[in-house]
């Protein structure tokens, strides 16, 4: 059991319930107990729920072969700190919130729990979500399972620490700028931020930072991402953006070939500094997917648009959604602080004017990636950093020094365009590989999809991952 929790499919648990050949009971014990044993030394985890789980396991068990099972009845899952659980702390990173246990689910966890998924606990983030590191005051910092040393990323950091050290078969996440997807890169896990609209953010989140913000899934296989994101998805009445229902579900996907794609590959571009391996990532990946039959060919960046103006814009919007948090700055750590004052000293005008700037911008974007089922480039701008890699530094300059670490990842939730990030190669590694050597730490290649079609890119990854053959290899924790 343990080393199922370790290394097998959410879709594999499940199924292994569903025929009795595994218990729902064993399944959550020996998760609690590899949270117990292991994670002392990651600090991924920062609220459990043992009772509550084992409750649930045991009536998950009762309802195994009969009309009442569910399809994942007993599969562990954990939550992001961002999001809401009935009856289980949510601090959302802050001290201010440190004691707030909500009375309600989020729609999306609700219906991860009518699923059959039982959440174990809370993954820690970056107070409020707001940096690609998981360092906040309240809870401590959590640590990459391949280096303890580096950083596993943020905001859904912990989730992917978790995940990749085999804690919990799958996890939930959330991306505002790339927050599903940079740990997902640090950590050797596959991540998807969804369509803009695709999951609902009911019952609280609206248009405060005009569609930026989307939950998804975080796995270590693209069967349980596909999964994952079928139960999750849909429309709730209300919501201030939806995207068109699938022609199938999603779990059709990874099985079915993609057909020949045209791929358009981006390795340097305004506003990413791509370093060695990251390139070198993107670019081996370029060549697999030529290998695999699709036609690969350099993006014209130029016709992006990008700029600093555009990055300026975005950080209009991002310091006003901090400034529009329900705490004062002066409860809130110096980094947030900083920005919330300044998004409150900034004017609706110049406010309104940024959102009108962006949605401009996504439009020329888009326009400009028509002529490609897909885009490949580096998930981030380098490897895992140090943890305190950014220490020290003024709060401007550290949203900098962020910004420049992001690259390219963020453009997507402008947009609104589903992205992926794929464990595909090794800092070092020249082609895409699953293996690792002993000093290697994961680099994630991210693909973009068309507006709405996460079918195409979940073909991909499937395609991709039978080529290529991950999960082959684990951090040494994960055996502990």
């Amino acid at each position: 059991m343990d080393a199922d929790l370790a290394t097998a499919s959410a879709c594999e648990l499940a199924r292994g319930v569903q025929r009795r050949d595994v218990s729902p009971v064993e399944l959550i014990d020996g998760c609690l107990e590899r949270i117990e044993r292991i994670d002392g030394q990651l600090n991924s985890l920062v609220a459990l729920a043992p009772e509550r789980a084992r409750e649930e396991a045991r009536a998950a068990r009762a309802r195994a072969g009969t009309a009442d099972a569910r399809p994942f009845d007993g599969v562990p899952i954990a939550i992001k700190d961002l999001h809401c659980t009935r009856g289980l702390t949510t601090t959302f990173g802050t001290a201010a919130m440190a004691d707030f246990v909500p009375d309600f689910d989020e729609e999306h966890v609700a219906r991860l729990r009518r699923a059959g998924f039982v959440v174990v606990g809370k993954t820690n983030v970056p107070e409020w979500g707001t940096q690609p590191i998981t360092e906040p005051r309240l809870h401590g910092p959590t640590r990459n399972p391949w280096d303890l040393q580096r950083s596993p990323g943020g905001s859904s950091g912990g989730a992917a620490a978790a995940l990749a050290a085999g804690l919990v078969p799958v996890a939930q996440g959330s991306d505002g700028g790339g927050s599903i997807r940079i740990p997902a890169s640090c950590c050797g896990v596959v991540g998807v931020k969804p369509s803009r609209g695709r999951v609902s953010l009911a019952p609280l989140l609206g248009d405060q930072l005009a569609g930026l913000v989307t939950p998804g899934p975080l796995t270590r296989h693209v069967e349980d991402a596909t999964a994952l994101l079928d139960v999750m998805r849909g429309y709730v009445t209300g919501d201030p953006y939806w995207a068109p229902e699938p022609e199938r579900p999603y779990a059709a996907e990874p099985a079915t070939e993609p057909g020949a794609l045209r791929v358009g590959l981006i390795t340097s571009a305004p506003l990413a500094d791509f370093d060695a391996d990251t390139t070198a990532a993107a670019e081996s990946t370029a060549r697999l997917l030529g290998d695999l039959g699709h036609a690969v060919e350099p993006v014209d960046t130029a016709k992006l648009g990008l700029s600093a103006d555009v990055r300026e814009q975005f950080a209009t919007l991002w310091v006003c959604g901090i400034a529009a948090l329900p705490l004062e700055p002066e409860q809130l750590e110096p980094f947030n602080a900083h920005h919330a004052r300044t998004g409150h000293a900034t004017a609706a005008p110049r406010l309104l004017q940024a959102v009108a700037s962006l949605r401009l911008a996504a439009r020329r974007i888009v326009a400009a990636c028509q002529e490609y089922d897909v885009i490949v480039s580096p998930t981030l701008t380098r490897p895992p950093v140090p943890i305190g890699a950014f220490d020290g530094l003024e709060p401007d300059a550290a949203f900098a020094a962020a910004a420049d670490y992001v690259g390219l990842a963020p453009l997507a939730n402008l947009t609104g365009q589903p992205a992926i990030s794929l464990p595909l190669a090794w800092a070092g590694s020249k082609e895409a590989t699953a293996h690792a050597d002993a000093t290697g730490l994961p680099v994630g290649v991210m693909l973009t999809g068309r507006p709405a079609d996460e079918a195409t890119l979940l073909r991909l990854a499937g395609q991709a991952q039978r080529a290529v053959g991950w999960p082959a290899q684990h951090p040494a924790i994960a055996a502990r």
